[in-house]
């Protein structure tokens, strides 16, 4: 397999808060277009694709090679979607993950945000946190690290 020696993929589920602090920590900086992202209201479910950077690998480094792997992630249990500050007409328009947060409810509803640089958001109102992610390709070298300012 072409990448780094020390890279395993990652399929990850999150059934409750913490398990989604550890899933945003693994998508953090991962790059989609907003094409890639898919509500199906009669499933439930909302999908999308990213090229995610393999933080795992990367750590506190400075220095490459750095990677970069294709992952698939999914929610079950959804009621509804919105999308605040994105403009999703523009399909082939790039947006960069920043995190993933529960904004808890009653008996387990509540609302999963997915926050994007540049302030846009997507608002998933849902029964109860169901999420799975996946890497689906072998990873690629990526010529830079994502830097976080502050």
């Amino acid at each position: 397999m072409p990448g780094p020696k020390d890279y395993k993929p990652l399929r990850l589920m999150a059934a409750d808060e913490e398990d989604l602090a550890v899933m945003s920590a693994c998508l953090q900086d991962a790059v989609a277009k907003i094409g890639d992202f898919a509500w199906l209201p009669n499933e439930r479910r909302f999908a999308f694709v990213a090229n995610r950077f393999l933080w795992e690998i990367a750590g506190e480094r400075d220095s490459g090679p750095f990677w970069r792997v294709r992952v698939g992630t999914h929610f079950d249990d959804v009621k509804s979607v919105k999308h605040v500050n994105m403009k999703t007409d523009v399909k082939d328009a790039v947006v960069e993950l920043l995190a993933m947060r529960v904004e808890p409810g009653d008996d387990g509803a509540g609302a999963i945000i997915l926050d994007f640089a540049g302030g846009g958001a997507i608002r998933l109102e849902v029964d109860a946190v169901n999420c799975e992610m996946r890497d689906l390709t072998d990873p690629w070298r990526t010529p830079s690290k994502p830097e976080h300012k502050g």
